[in-house]
């Protein structure tokens, strides 16, 4: 069987959530299914970590897909023209973008559709296109994934299609994500906060993962707290609207803030397995990955009780609502307390078993099955 996979996605350095599914489902199938071959469908060059063994063949296709314009020329052009002209039996797009008419049975995995629920999580021209064609996507293709029963809930209410053509793989956690020992701890704290105690932020900013209320709530902790406590905030600026801005200009304590920007897949396992807990205030995820990721590396969570993050967390998180920033201030105070911490970590342990990338690989392979039936 010859099985085509848009993994434009796969960019050295650059990837996020989307990017990691495809790159950890990929890789397995290739590896678990030497019986099949696999066309990866690039858009530039791929780098050599991403050519995964001699029955995945990687194919350029011209232009590269980064903004609105060249996604419909990529997708509806050059993606389109390979699949009609080549003996494709399935193909599989990890981050639902799709020719519109593609001639072969095609699962689309539609991770979250948060851009249906505000006019402002994504830059106008991407919320303009994300909304025109994600409903078209999601009724022209053979069959969808997708990665919380939340999105599939979400997905088949809002766009009217049946619950029957939706299936639920969730996401997952890499390995380097555990528990680091005291003295690789003691090393990325010295490294990065000088050595003082530290909460995170994970994500790329954007606004509906609402790093804004973090602020405020950081700024209410440090009014108290006198052992030097960091906030850390790990991910690119694709968001800096004014509300953000003039909320981080106006903090008291903004030199407490730490922005190092993307960092190292290495260093973020190694920082999150030292930090004093992730807190993850989002308006919306479609899974939430590193909630299971701070589980895996035994870190304490707070995050919003909203979509899918229930979902993911269980009982084994401090819950807020996201527009509560006293909330999120006493949650992040509450979590000073060793013994929550652990309670919360055992409990981690416990709920984190309900997800791996092996059985998200698993979930897929059976979903690009049933698309076939």
């Amino acid at each position: 069987m010859n099985i085509a996979i848009n993994t434009r996605l796969l960019v050295p350095g650059k990837m996020d959530g989307i990017g990691w599914f495809t790159y950890e489902t990929t890789r397995r199938m290739v590896a678990s299914h030497p019986e099949h071959t696999f066309y990866l469908l690039f858009d530039r060059r791929p780098s050599d970590q991403f050519r995964f063994a001699s029955n995945a063949i990687p194919v350029v296709l011209f232009p590269p897909a980064r903004h609105p314009v060249l996604w419909w020329l990529y997708f509806e052009v050059a993606v389109a023209q390979f699949l009609k002209t080549h003996p494709i039996d399935l193909f599989l797009t990890p981050d639902g973008f799709m020719p519109l008419h593609p001639k072969v049975p095609t699962l689309a995995v539609l991770h979250d559709i948060n851009f249906e629920h505000s006019n402002d999580y994504l830059r106008t021209s991407h919320q303009r296109y994300m909304t025109h064609y994600f409903p078209r996507y999601a009724h022209n293709a053979t069959r969808l994934a997708t990665v919380s029963e939340y999105s599939k809930q979400d997905i088949a209410t809002t766009y009217h299609i049946a619950l029957d053509k939706i299936d639920v793989v969730y996401d997952g956690a890499q390995e380097r994500y555990r528990p680091h020992s005291d003295e690789e701890q003691q090393a990325v704290r010295q490294r990065f906060t000088g050595g003082n105690p530290y909460i995170i932020f994970i994500s790329t900013i954007l606004k509906r993962k609402n790093l804004q209320n973090l602020l405020l709530a950081f700024d209410k902790v440090k009014e108290n707290n006198t052992e030097g406590l960091k906030l850390l905030v790990v991910g690119n600026r694709v968001w800096w609207g004014s509300e953000i801005a003039n909320i981080y200009d106006n903090m008291h304590h903004r030199a407490d803030v730490l922005m190092p920007g993307h960092l190292e897949p290495t260093d973020l396992a190694a920082l999150l397995s030292a930090s004093r807990a992730l807190v993850y205030p989002s308006y919306f995820e479609g899974f939430g990955i590193p909630v299971l990721e701070a589980m895996y590396a035994e870190t304490a969570v707070v995050c919003s009780r909203k979509t899918s993050l229930p979902e993911v967390g269980g009982d084994a998180v401090l819950y807020i609502e996201p527009d509560d920033v006293e909330g999120i201030a006493h949650a992040i105070n509450d979590l000073s307390d060793p013994s929550l911490r652990d309670t919360l970590i055992k409990k981690g342990r416990i709920q984190r078993q309900k997800f791996s990338w092996d059985h998200t690989t698993e979930l897929l392979w059976n979903s690009m099955m049933q698309t076939l039936e």
